[in-house]
């Protein structure tokens, strides 16, 4: 009896302590961070001062400072359900950004809000991850700076360590408590048992499979869940093209390059054609000088220093180019520096290669032809994805799923795109239904919308998360 009731006892104490680490995890930055980058980041900047296709959220606590904090939570659980209430200030953001609609997350808890807002504050005032008197590394962070054992899945691996190491000690502790037990009781017994065949007990061996196959279930399912996905795949491409340079300071708009987005289920890779329309012109990079630009020149076959394409192009040797190319990269070193001396030669060199390296492969062997670019985005073979109906129908705009791709130097994928990432935007998402004839079909959403009972129609409403709509 006094074994059993220690027992209980003992179960009851190794409970509270697993609860007791559960729900004392405060709310941190780093948490914040998380949530922010799989969350909120396809809408809102990063660096919490510019706007994107949502307004900049740093100091958005000041600017809800004359409303109860439950208020902010509330508009980051689901904004338009406070727009419909009436709520002031709902209804002054939700007008600024033309009534567009921010994606619901009503499965956020009071923590995971603290957490974010830390975050944001923390990157806004420059806090977040800076240590007053820390020296900060070349890559920007510092030793023993924000992070740590207890951010991320490392906090609950060591919990997780932890209950077995004290269901192991307290195993050992009932062990003598049942030895001491049945001395008392008069019970004929051996002495207490060792470490190792409390170790090697049925019951032990039994904690730690279950153990095993409970983490090892863990990792599966989630490595499955992430399979293929590409976040932050960032290659090096054959040509440096910057899109900070072309997007962002010269401004040139997405779908002049990436035509088809407007028109086809493709957004399509630019044709060499298309960057000569500018770049028959600009020959000297800003950046790079001749070293990229020759690359495409090289590619499709025209010759800078005579404004021509070259005839027969396809038809010609690797040495033939060399000499049309090479030549074209002396002159431009001559015109800067008045002669080719030896540092010229070598700079002619080293761009020659940099052409041959760059537009031939065991694939494409010569020099003459497309370029092959680096894929960076690729759906699942059987998922559908159609840019048109997304650019010119719903009228996304691209950094909405590709991110500010005019402040990348080198574009990386921005978004999970994940199959709950474009099921929340579809639930979300209100589309342009008033007035399109397309939708006249959907007579009892219009009386609604014209009675007032209903302010918009959302992609799920029409059948957005219809299986077939994306696995045909």
């Amino acid at each position: 009896m006094i074994y059993k009731s220690l027992l209980v006892r003992l179960s009851s104490l190794v409970l509270l302590l697993g609860l007791t680490l559960s729900v004392t995890a405060q709310p941190s930055a780093d948490a914040g961070k998380t949530l922010f980058r799989n969350q909120c980041a396809s809408c809102h900047n990063k660096n919490m001062v510019q706007a994107l296709t949502g307004p900049a959220l740093g100091g958005v606590q000041e600017r809800w400072a004359e409303f109860p904090e439950t208020d902010l939570y509330a508009w980051i659980r689901n904004s338009i359900a406070l727009v419909e209430s009436g709520h002031p200030r709902a209804v002054q953001v939700y007008n600024e950004y033309n009534k567009q609609q921010m994606q619901a997350f009503p499965n956020l808890t009071d923590d995971d809000i603290a957490s974010l807002l830390l975050y944001i504050d923390g990157v806004y005032n420059g806090t977040y991850g800076v240590q007053p008197g820390v020296p900060t590394l070349a890559d920007g962070t510092q030793p023993g700076g924000t992070g740590g054992i207890f951010s991320g899945n490392l906090f609950y691996y060591l919990i997780f360590a932890f209950l077995i190491a004290l269901a192991l000690i307290l195993s050992r502790v009932l062990a003598k408590l049942k030895y001491m037990s049945d001395v008392q009781e008069g019970i004929p017994t051996e002495g207490p048992p060792s470490l190792w065949s409390t170790l090697t007990s049925k019951g032990t061996i039994g904690i730690i499979i279950f153990a095993l196959i409970v983490l090892g279930g863990y990792t599966t399912v989630n490595n499955a869940i992430g399979l293929n996905r590409m976040q932050d795949y960032q290659p090096e491409q054959p040509i440096k093209f910057s899109h900070t340079t072309h997007a962002g300071l010269n401004q040139i708009d997405c779908q002049y390059c990436h035509d088809g987005a407007r028109r086809s289920k493709h957004s399509v890779i630019p044709a060499t054609n298309t960057c000569m329309n500018c770049h028959k012109a600009i020959e000297v990079g800003s950046k790079y000088g001749t070293a990229e630009l020759t690359k495409i020149f090289a590619s499709i076959g025209y010759d800078p220093l005579k404004d021509t394409y070259i005839e027969d192009y396809e038809s010609l040797s690797e040495d033939e180019i060399k000499k049309i190319y090479t030549a074209w990269i002396a002159n431009n070193y001559v015109l800067e520096n008045g002669k080719l001396d030896r540092k010229g030669e070598r700079i002619m060199e080293e761009e020659w290669e940099g052409i041959v390296s760059s537009l031939t492969s065991d694939t494409k062997p010569q020099i003459q032809g497309p370029i092959e670019w680096v894929r960076i985005h690729n759906l699942p073979d059987h998922v559908y994805f159609n840019h048109s109906q997304h650019v010119t129908v719903g009228k996304v705009e691209c950094q909405q799923c590709h991110g500010p791709v005019e402040e990348m130097e080198v574009v990386k994928q921005y978004a999970p795109l994940s199959m709950g990432w474009c099921i929340n935007c579809h639930r979300d998402t209100e589309i342009d239904f008033t007035g399109n004839e397309y939708y006249s079909t959907y007579e009892q959403y219009h009386k609604e919308i014209q009675e007032g009972t209903r302010s918009g129609v959302t992609v799920e409403e029409i059948g957005g998360l219809e299986c077939q709509k994306c696995h045909y």
